[in-house]
């Protein structure tokens, strides 16, 4: 019987060429799609799940308040994991991490490792980053001791054993040994190294007090492990106690509380909202639930294909649904088959998918901006999943189709009185007006978020960022030699140093500012170190008071200035009051010189913060070069002659701060670009189905075409009859998907501070776009028909 079934549904299938193509095409796009998404979503969703003992792993958050404002910020002081351990037994064991890009030096290399940390020795018991040279307990244990990943081993050694080797780490030339060579770390680390140093050189490269002691940085990522069976909500209600005993007094001295917060490891990339630097990715969960939702929109409209097809069809087998209970079938016999023929469809879907799934792979990766491995299809678990997922599209899209078909009535068919009736015409055209509602809604989506990205690119950032070339000294000792050699290269129009540029991260300082009340209003602020080019280079506006100047020599001991949401913040209506405020940060005290326009030296996601600016020669390392347009290629080669001279034991690197303030947008582009493929995928399995129904239509309708012909219609007449009555259907789904869309991408929108505006033409272009291409699908088939012979169709009436 069963291989009766089988027999019968090949046959059915072949008999039908163009439409099984058609079905097993629609749901093998729709199954790529929704299995790279799957793929996406199951990798993002698998951040730090690698580390067997993450279950018990947490990071130590700080949650900073004044009387003006809060601050959440991933890091906490190195001393408070060290007293954790100490204090509550439920903790077993802690990791601290500190970023810093250290210079490595060996022999004529020279490498500015970016992705670089100081970790505690028990880094390797913590978390899962196994050792392929060196003993994991011992590696980090003594001072200038490092471990490398394989890909930076392999960077300074080649491919020999690194262990016992020495490089010279820092500007100052440390001698550090390599103990150990770890295993690079996983893609799906929410935490970014390729070298580790020793804790216990803390001391020597920074010259701070033991970190175990200090209470003053808040620089330090802290990770903890508990002990099996630990309550960390528990542990975390006891942390005011914690604070109140270590930090007491401090915080009644400086008017502010400081909050510990725990979050679980797994939770940390797609859900934490603290401010990090440094050594740490973060995803975005709204991306990944958009992403969810629009792989089971893309799998609804492959599944509408195959029931409108079906369904569509249903009057040709209508004689064999009729011949087949005459001798005795049941409908449950009947509705088996059919249901098997669905799942038969839905495997060569599924055998098709994965093979495209493998093939594009790699541009998925690209546009992405992710390293997900084809491997996954491997994994016995995953195809398993993914079969099952297939076998049961097959079930879903197929139990309507087969209980229309095995309802029909033998005495009705085999007379020839069946009729497929309206109500199986009203569903597959409310389908059809569903499939398209989807697709015009992503659409509009698409369209709003390249509208974002565009307005973020476009907006007035308040400062000049082209011609700018940004080079890191690190706080050499010989940067203002390289800077004062610049001025001898015509290509150089200027340069200015700070502690920071626009788009990069920044420190905030503890801060008190006299207020309109004439009182020292507490607040954390986010703080420049300048020097005295800086605003005049950057094109800012002083909107009150001054900028700094030579002119004055206090201004580099006790003068600041502040932007526009510092007088806001401080109570004043105008900028002009806020001149000879007084002022304490970080244990300097003066007065306010000047007020700066705001501008945007963040991501337009957020909104402009109070903004501090001082001169600390000490504390600025980032050099802006403001470059001419003329002979571009060789003023930086001259600049890199000037850096070899005045710097050459660090590497000369460069970047342009166009291109890297842009970058604190990749993540919008990679969402932007995959939102944008995913809709046209979308709308190019709603446009296969609607070609079917349209070859369809046009077949029930030949002898009505060859009839109109005959009296007279011409072929524009005919397409316009054909294409009328799905045009009808587009627009019936371009209106149920405006509302649905608006409120979908307004709340989308609402993630960015500044944001641009939904405007009717938004709706009005995805509208005309579904439309012509609806348009053109249909016209493809109803030229066809418009242009048969009307003799071959009427010759047997």
């Amino acid at each position: 019987m069963i291989k009766n079934y089988f027999k019968i549904a090949f046959r059915s299938l072949w008999r039908h060429r163009a439409f099984s193509l058609i079905n097993i095409l629609g749901l093998a796009v729709g199954m790529t799609a929704c299995f790279l998404i799957y793929m996406y979503v199951s990798f993002e969703k698998s951040y730090d799940s690698f580390n067997t003992k993450a279950d018990r792993i947490f990071r130590v958050v700080t949650e900073f308040k004044t009387p003006s404002d809060e601050v959440h910020v991933a890091v906490t002081t190195p001393a408070v994991a060290f007293n954790l351990k100490n204090d509550f037994p439920e903790v077993e064991s802690f990791v601290r991490f500190n970023t810093d890009g250290y210079l490595v030096r060996k022999g004529n290399f020279k490498y500015q490792e970016k992705e670089s940390m100081l970790a505690d020795s028990t880094v390797f018991s913590v978390f899962d980053f196994p050792l392929i040279y060196g003993d994991k307990k011992t590696a980090l244990k003594e001072p200038m001791s490092i471990v490398l990943s394989q890909t930076a081993a392999k960077k300074y050694f080649g491919d020999t054993n690194p262990v016992g080797q020495q490089v010279l780490l820092t500007g100052a030339g440390i001698n550090a040994r390599v103990t150990g060579v770890m295993k690079d770390i996983p893609e799906n680390s929410h935490l970014k190294a390729d070298m580790f140093v020793s804790m216990t050189s803390y001391q020597p490269i920074y010259q701070y007090i033991n970190p175990d002691s200090n209470w003053n940085v808040n620089n330090t990522y802290t990770y903890i492990l508990l002990k099996p069976n630990a309550d960390y909500h528990a542990l975390e209600s006891k942390l005011a106690s914690f604070v109140e005993l270590h930090l007491g007094s401090q915080q009644k001295r400086d008017q502010s509380k400081l909050i510990l917060h725990l979050e679980p490891l797994r939770g940390i990339y797609l859900h934490s909202s603290y401010r990090h630097w440094g050594g740490i990715e973060a995803g975005n969960v709204s991306n990944v639930n958009i992403f969810s939702v629009v792989a089971v929109f893309i799998l609804l409209i492959a599944c509408i294909n195959f029931i409108n097809l079906t369904t569509a069809r249903s009057a040709e087998r209508a004689k064999e649904v009729g011949v087949r209970k005459v001798i005795g079938a049941e409908r449950m016999q009947l509705t088996t088959q059919f249901i098997g023929e669905s799942i038969i469809i839905s495997l060569f879907a599924f055998v098709l998918a994965v093979l495209l799934c493998a093939l594009l792979m790699p541009l998925f990766n690209q546009l992405a901006g992710k390293t997900i491995s084809a491997d996954i299809f491997s994994k016995p678990v995953n195809i398993i999943s993914l079969f099952i997922l297939a076998v049961a599209i097959g079930v879903v899209a197929g139990i309507y189709p087969s209980l229309v078909l095995s309802s029909f009535k033998p005495v009705n068919v085999l007379k020839g009185r069946f009729s497929s009736g309206t109500q199986g015409l009203l569903l597959r055209k409310g389908l059809v007006v569903f499939q398209f509602a989807i697709s015009i809604m992503l659409i509009i989506g698409t369209i709003v978020v390249y509208t974002q990205l565009g307005f973020m690119r476009n907006q007035d950032l308040g400062f000049s960022k082209e011609q700018t070339m940004v080079v890191n000294t690190n706080y050499d000792k010989n940067k203002d030699a390289f800077k004062q050699s610049l001025s001898a290269i015509a290509g150089v129009l200027s340069s200015a140093y700070s502690s920071a540029v626009p788009g990069t991260n920044i420190p905030v300082a503890h801060s008190q500012i006299e207020n309109k009340a004439g009182q020292m209003q507490v607040a954390n602020i986010d703080v420049y170190f300048v020097d005295f080019d800086f605003i005049k280079q950057y094109g800012m506006h002083i909107v009150a008071g001054r900028s700094f100047s030579r002119e004055f020599a206090t201004d580099t001991a006790n003068k600041m200035v502040v932007n526009e949401s510092v007088v806001r913040l401080l109570g004043y209506s105008s900028p002009e009051q806020a001149i000879g405020k007084k002022f304490e940060q970080w244990g300097r005290k003066g007065e306010i010189i000047g007020v700066v326009k705001n501008f945007h030296y963040k991501s337009l996601q957020e909104e402009i913060k109070p903004l501090t600016m001082r001169i600390e020669p000490t504390g600025f390392g980032m050099l802006s070069i403001k470059l001419s347009t003329t002979n571009l290629s060789s003023t930086i080669k001259e600049i890199g002659k000037k850096w070899e001279q005045a710097i050459p034991h660090r590497p000369f690197d460069y970047s342009f701060l166009d291109e890297s303030f842009d970058q604190q947008y990749r993540a919008e582009d990679r969402f932007g670009n995959l939102f944008f493929n995913f809709a046209v995928l979308a709308i190019f399995i709603s446009c296969l189905g609607l070609l079917g129904l349209a070859s369809y239509s046009t077949i029930q309708r030949t002898k009505e075409i060859g009839v109109r012909k005959v009296l007279g219609a011409s072929v524009s007449n005919i397409v316009n009859l054909l294409s009328l009555e799905f045009i009808k259907l587009v627009v019936v789904a371009f209106l149920i998907a405006v509302p649905v869309a608006w409120f979908g991408m307004h709340k989308w929108l609402m993630d960015f501070a500044y944001r641009t505006n939904i405007n009717w033409w938004v709706f009005v272009l995805a509208g005309v776009a579904a439309t012509f291409i609806a348009f053109i699908t249909i016209s493809f088939q109803a030229i066809k028909a418009a242009l048969t012979n009307p003799v071959k169709s009427l010759r047997s009436e």
